[in-house]
């Protein structure tokens, strides 16, 4: 297999981001394929003892294990991180995985982190479940407000850990004046891009140290498979990252691996033409709600920063209407709108987190969150985005709104 030369590097790294999304890090065989080959192995053969035994020293390049390299999950690998701008990138099995992995692999019993306080459910059970029974202490801030992260800092702050636009409240962060902060301090910035990809937002670009990614969403885009993602230095994802996940093993399959190759392919293409429709929605959506959260919309509070960081504002967004029974009401009377709580799809999508995504944080969290008995999370896929309000038209009226 032909791997990336020095020149072919050289040549990628001019590329814009829809072309690297197409033909970022693809490396072909002898027989000359177009599309990306599929290596479903487990493991590798050696021509000599010594060859074995020369790369597992890592003096020989090649492949050992598919737990630790294969050659398709690695061509995804190098795609990613060109697109974000990142010197490296080591995938995992689920997004999950990648948040979990970059986390726990820099962090040790007495250390401290500041995370944000609006977040995915199951990234609130790691900072608020896991990461305490490791005796690591997470300090819980509003991450619109730079300032709590200042006032939050300890001698022993190791990582800040934030998402942006925050699943689901929308809640954005200040890349800059954040990751200013950290760097001033010493403390790694990690954070989670799943909601914009980096077809939309290159956090990278704006100081961050890390992304972690759910590649399952966007990157795949048609709910096709789980996948995990995280990009940083060379040194952050091989001598800090690697030893955590060679041996723990959050490996992401080939065939996996593959389908998000594919994916990719046409994300630029798919996620701005969902935002489109998704803007649409949200103008219909504003003067029949209570409360809309969409970041491209001026009503929301930080839509200035939202589109001074990301190219688009992505195709999720978040409303309130009066309660739980009525969100429920609203969800049962969809007819083209699909009830579920994954995201990214190609598919129009809607889920009432505080019972689906949330309902595993506690009350009182939920509400110190922003997730509230009332709220809908809305992923606007690639219909036509005039079913899609003929549908919440009379799904509204018959919710009674």
């Amino acid at each position: 297999m032909k791997r990336l030369s020095g020149q072919d590097r050289e040549l990628t790294a001019k590329w814009r981001p829809a072309t690297r999304a197409v033909r970022g890090g693809t490396a072909r065989t002898e027989h000359g394929e177009t599309s990306e080959a599929l290596f479903l192995t487990s493991g590798y053969t050696y021509e000599r003892a010594g060859d074995a035994a020369a790369r597992f020293a890592g003096e020989q390049v090649g492949m050992t294990y598919s737990r630790l390299q294969n050659p398709t999950v690695e061509m995804l690998e190098h795609r990613i991180a060109l697109m974000e701008g990142a010197e490296a990138c080591r995938t995992t099995a689920t997004g999950m995985a990648a948040m979990t992995a970059a986390l726990l692999c820099q962090l040790s019993a007495g250390d401290h982190m500041v995370g944000g306080r609006a977040a995915f459910g199951s990234c609130r059970w790691l900072t608020d479940t896991l990461l305490p029974r490791f005796g690591i202490e997470t300090t819980v801030v509003d991450a619109r407000d730079p300032q709590q992260f200042a006032d939050a800092i300890r001698p022993n702050t190791k990582v800040f850990f934030f998402e942006t636009p925050a699943n689901p409240t929308m809640d954005v962060v200040d890349l800059r004046a954040v990751c200013d902060l950290a760097r001033r301090h010493g403390i790694t910035t990690v954070v989670d891009n799943a909601f914009a990809t980096p077809a939309l937002q290159r956090p990278m670009e704006w100081g961050a140290d890390v992304t972690a990614y759910s590649a399952t969403k966007m990157m795949d885009g048609q709910g096709r498979v789980l996948a995990g993602a995280v990009c940083g230095t060379r040194a952050f994802i091989d001598d800090v990252l690697l030893p955590f996940t060679r041996n723990t093993g959050p490996t992401l399959s080939p065939f996996n691996a593959w389908v998000v190759l594919k994916g990719l392919e046409t994300l630029d293409l798919r996620i701005r033409r969902q935002s489109d429709n998704a803007l649409e929605v949200g103008r219909f959506l504003e003067g029949r709600v209570p409360r809309i959260l969409h970041p491209g919309l001026p009503s929301h509070p930080q839509h200035n920063l939202a589109c001074k960081q990301m190219d688009a504002c992505g195709p999720i967004f978040a409303f309130e209407v009066e309660g739980r029974e009525q969100a429920h009401a609203l969800l049962d009377a969809l007819e083209l709108i699909d009830i579920s709580n994954n995201i990214g799809d190609a598919r129009s999508l809607m889920t009432h987190p505080a019972s689906t995504t949330h309902a595993s944080v506690a009350p009182d969290k939920r509400e110190e969150m922003g997730v509230t008995e009332g709220l809908l999370r809305l992923n606007v896929g690639l219909e036509d985005a005039a079913d899609l309000l003929d549908d919440l038209d009379q799904a509204l009226g018959r919710a009674g709104l």
